[in-house]
């Protein structure tokens, strides 16, 4: 095994680089953040031995000190050890861990001389209250687990993706349990299991009331059992409800808030093609890796490999800085609605095969539903390509290794 670096991430950090803004690396736990802010201290030290660093991840022992201390003290710290007439990193790693972190955050913001990056495990940080104090102040940069690339990479198994992408539909990318699953994926998901543990405890019930744990994690559980499938709290309280787990809808859209807010799924909205609008209901939910599905829920991935291929694809395009939407065309459905870094546009539908023409054709209805002439994909895991009516149709190991 390898270390990977993560070379999308770190070429935005470069540019942005003593640029007046906060950077803040926001993802779930135990995705790669301090890696990166690690990797990121070498390449400025490489540019300049004697930069002047300050780093402080309040999870080591050594500033375990810190974190009984309030806003004003770790600002203290951290202002005797600046250097006079330089440029100042400074990197604090779970700023969320930090009571009242906005206000230190401000601080150093205002400081002379301080270029201040910061990384967290809850989306609070660019959410409500912060994200008005930070408005115009903050860059943030997701970073998801591996993609398949860093996972061939990582795993040494470019010469047979194929084989890899089986593994890594069942393995996910979380860089640990990557590493564990070569010598057990038992390992591994157990691994996979204390990491949800960890975020249950530190990134949820300590910032949210949970009655009763059994509930949420059904909760938990019903998301990661519907990759593919529209959800709202209300038919998901009635199905639960219906097994007897009794839950009302308020209380299943906050639980569902929650695992959002900690990067444990990523919400996805439906769009109205034809009416060009956004629309308030109905939404996905894909979870940030497929390894925690296996993990939790102990299911193989056979019996559903379109939708894992679907959220495979979605977490990919969230990697090329793309805005996604589910597609509504009349009583249809476009998987994505793709609009890339530059500003096109591009329909996308997933499914794991199409050697089926009535599945081909399903696959395709939408597409003729569309009155633009945007770009069209099609992706499987099929070999054969072509174009089907200005349909493009891509392998997908193709397409993610592009």
């Amino acid at each position: 095994m390898q270390q990977i670096i993560r070379k999308t991430e770190l070429d935005k950090l470069t540019v942005l680089k003593d640029k007046n803004l906060i950077k803040v690396v926001t993802g779930v736990r135990r995705a790669g953040k301090s890696t990166l802010l690690l990797q990121f201290q070498e390449l400025l030290k490489a540019g300049n031995p004697n930069v002047a660093l300050i780093s402080i991840n309040i999870d080591l022992p050594e500033f375990r000190f810190l974190a009984e201390k309030n806003w004003k003290d770790i600002y203290d710290y951290i202002k005797i050890r600046l250097q006079d007439n330089v440029m100042n990193y400074v990197f604090i790693d779970e700023i969320q861990n930090i009571s009242e972190f906005e206000k230190l955050l401000e601080g150093l913001f205002v400081t002379p001389n301080v270029d201040l990056y910061v990384t967290g495990s809850n989306a609070y940080l660019l959410s409500s209250e912060l994200a008005t104090l930070l408005t115009g102040r903050a860059f943030e940069i997701n970073i998801l687990p591996f993609s398949f690339a860093e996972y061939l990479e990582f795993t040494g198994k470019s010469a047979n993706p194929d084989r890899a992408f089986t593994e890594y539909m069942r393995r996910g990318g979380f860089p640990e349990a990557v590493g564990l699953a070569e010598s057990s994926e038992n390992l591994a998901y157990a691994y996979l299991k204390t990491v949800f543990r960890n975020i249950y405890e530190n990134d949820i019930q300590k910032r949210h009331t949970i009655y009763y744990e059994t509930s949420y994690i059904e909760v938990v559980n019903f998301l990661i059992d519907s990759i593919g499938s529209t959800v709202s709290s209300g038919n998901m309280a009635k199905v639960l409800t219906a097994n007897g787990k009794k839950i009302d809808n308020k209380t299943v859209s906050k639980y569902i808030d929650t695992l959002v807010e900690s990067y444990l799924f990523y919400q996805v909205t439906r769009y109205d093609i034809k009416g060009r609008q956004h629309l308030a209901t109905q939404e996905k939910y894909y979870p940030v890796d497929l390894g925690l599905r296996y993990a939790l829920l102990g299911k193989e991935f056979a019996a559903d490999t379109g939708h894992l291929l679907e959220n495979i694809v979605y977490l990919e395009l969230q990697r090329r800085n793309s805005q996604v939407w589910i597609g509504k065309a009349d009583n249809l459905e476009v998987d994505f609605v793709v609009r890339d870094k530059n500003g096109y546009t591009k329909y996308i539908q997933v499914a794991y095969t199409v050697k089926d023409p009535k599945t081909l054709e399903r696959e395709l209805a939408p597409f003729t539903k569309i009155p633009d002439f945007n770009e069209r994909l099609l992706i499987t895991m099929d070999y054969e390509t072509g174009s089907h009516n200005g349909v493009k149709q891509m392998n997908a190991i193709d397409w993610l290794l592009t």
